[in-house]
């Protein structure tokens, strides 16, 4: 049951994972699971069977999600671009009250919120008005190809980092893009060892981040996340030419918003939809 359980928790997280705007980490956040995958990354080799035992099924999912929603993604960019946009956007908004609740559930002061203003800042710096902080890499040598496979892992693995917004900012999204459509083995290879060294660094250092400073270490992460939205919604916005496209965009933004919030919560939701529906039935 639990293998099911994280299969399918897997496939969700995998949809975030080809969804404009979110990332497959946020919505392990909001699933409950961050904390024990990074756990079980980090740690890999210290108790390898039964963190083994854990990922493949989480592993499994996001494999799937991917590979079933990404043509169903592309199919509804393609056809209903405008409609299916602001439907992500509506499933990135709603995502943030079940992420502010992540960020509270443990022993949180009012002065985190200096924290998270103050990541979110320094996130809107970065992925906002300054997507370029390098010069864009065009033919990389050894070291910029491992680099590669290190932002990867790092914008995979920590949430509310944007994957295409971090490696821009170090110049390497165009090399990401190009390697990958070409399968250019020349960069892909040692890309892929950066990729599996940075994800068991990274994952080793966010395990110890989120054991000895759970709050303050989400609070910046928080920040992170909250610092994508407005140049997501700018960018979204920019689309709107009439009053009906507005209308339809904020019923579309609603419609993912719910769906976010219902999905953050499952279990819950039913039973207060089943107590509602009861209550109207008697």
């Amino acid at each position: 049951m639990t293998f099911l359980k994280n299969f399918l928790k897997g496939i969700v997280a995998g949809i975030g994972g080809i969804a404009p705007g979110l990332s497959g980490s946020v919505l392990l956040v909001i699933l409950g699971l961050y904390e024990r995958t990074v756990n079980a990354i980090g740690t890999l080799f210290k108790n390898f069977k039964k963190n083994i035992k854990f990922l493949l099924p989480l592993v499994l999912g996001l494999a799937v999600g991917i590979l079933l929603f990404s043509k169903v993604v592309d199919f509804l960019l393609t056809t209903f671009p405008f409609q299916t946009r602001y439907a992500f956007l509506g499933l990135i908004l709603g995502t943030i009250p079940l992420f502010h609740r992540e960020v509270r559930k443990n022993g949180f002061r009012k002065r985190y919120y200096l924290v998270i203003v103050g990541a979110a800042a320094l996130g809107f710096f970065l992925f906002g008005f300054n997507r370029h902080l390098f010069p864009t890499v065009t033919e990389p040598n050894l070291l910029q190809s491992v680099l590669l496979g290190v932002a990867v892992a790092g914008s995979s693995i920590v949430p509310g980092v944007d994957s295409a917004a971090i490696m821009s900012a170090f110049g390497l999204y165009e090399l990401y893009v190009s390697s990958l459509a070409d399968f250019n083995l020349q960069i892909l290879i040692p890309a892929a060892g950066g990729l599996i060294v940075g994800a068991l660094a990274i994952s080793f250092v966010m395990n110890l981040l989120i054991r000895k400073a759970y709050t303050g270490t989400f609070s910046v992460i928080f920040g992170m996340f909250l610092a994508i939205v407005p140049t997501v919604v700018m960018e979204e916005s920019c689309t709107i030419t009439t009053l009906p496209m507005g209308l339809m965009a904020i019923g579309f933004a609603l419609a993912g918003m719910l769906l976010s919030l219902y999905m953050g919560d499952i279990r819950g939701n039913n039973a207060k939809i089943c107590r509602l529906f009861g209550k109207k039935n008697r």
